[in-house]
Parts: structure tokens; C-alpha cells; sequence
């Protein structure tokens, strides 16, 4: 993954506020224990939920059974957002990303990705690898996907500031 180019917006910024260098951003994003999807349904009607996903080589992956209602989402539209952060006011980085989630499939991958989950939740969350997809304990499948970051919004909060990371490619004007 590049570096990506990073920018103050100092519309939404105090006026000593620096911009959280890509380091930072990107150290909340793996120490995240929760982050929150927001999918598309085949409506045009936004879908929010809470899952748990590990950065990996420079991306985020989520896993999702075959029918949750992520998953039906992502079949029509594979734009996401994943969100994580504090909740809390005064301190923390609340971070953004949006990218488009592409299912992984390949088993090889699949199994160094249930090792990073299985390490970042010190065992209490453990799959299995089988055509393409994790075999949770209790038997059922999961999809996995991963998410590269298109776009990454980072808001410092305590010392307000408002920071875009930006990556190759990404088109948007907008923050």
C-alpha cells in the first residue's frame, strides 16, 4: 500500500491543530476492537452494524455469513464504510474509512488472516479454513473481505482537528 498524501482541513480544526500523520491513523485502525459498517442495500437504503475486523497488509477485512443482511448489501454494492474510535469527546481518534469491500477467497490468505484474528483477540476468536471461506467453531461459514482504504478521515478529538489521508486513485474533492 502507498503512503497516502495527508492534509489538514483546517475548516474543522482548532487553529493549533496538526494533522494525525498516517502512523498514528493507522495504529487506531489495527488497536480498534470494534468497528462499525455502514453497506448499501439493493434499495439505495443505508445498513449500519458493528463488527470486529483486523488491518492486514494495508487493509481492513471483516468476515459476514453468506445471509446477513452485510453480506446481501455487498452483492449489489460493494462501497462501504468502516468507522472506529473512542466515543468519547475529549480524547481518542475517531477514524473513517471508505473503500469497496472485495470478497477474499483465496485459502492461503484466509488462513494468515484467522491467525491476525485469532492474535489481536488473544484466541477468543478462531476460524478455521475451508473452499474459500472460515469455518467458525460452531460450524457455520463465513465471507470474508477486505476493504482497501480509497479514502481515510481521522478526527482528533480533545485537540479538534480533521485530517485526510488520501490514496492514489482517490477522485473525491469532498471531506
Amino acid at each position: 500500500m502507498n503512503e497516502p498524501v495527508t492534509e489538514l482541513d483546517q475548516r474543522f480544526s482548532d487553529p493549533d491543530a496538526v494533522a494525525a500523520g498516517w502512523d498514528e491513523t493507522r495504529r487506531a485502525l489495527a488497536d480498534a476492537d470494534l468497528f462499525w459498517i455502514c453497506s448499501v442495500r439493493a434499495d439505495g437504503r443505508p445498513h449500519v452494524t458493528p463488527l470486529v475486523a483486523v488491518w492486514f497488509q494495508g487493509a481492513l477485512y471483516f468476515s459476514t455469513g453468506p445471509a446477513e443482511q452485510k453480506a446481501v448489501n455487498l452483492r449489489s454494492h460493494p462501497q462501504v464504510i468502516l468507522m472506529a474510535g473512542s466515543g468519547r469527546w475529549e480524547e481518542g481518534l475517531d477514524v473513517v474509512v471508505e473503500g469497496d469491500a472485495v470478497q477474499v477467497t483465496d485459502d492461503a490468505v484466509l488462513r494468515s488472516l484467522a491467525q491476525a484474528w485469532t492474535e489481536k483477540w488473544d484466541g477468543r476468536w478462531q476460524f478455521q479454513v475451508h473452499d474459500g471461506r472460515f469455518k467458525q467453531q460452531g460450524g457455520g461459514t463465513a465471507l470474508v473481505f477486505s476493504v482497501t482504504p480509497a479514502k481515510v478521515l481521522a478526527f482528533a478529538k480533545g485537540r479538534f482537528s480533521q485530517t485526510r489521508h488520501r490514496f492514489p486513485g482517490d477522485q473525491g474533492e469532498d471531506l
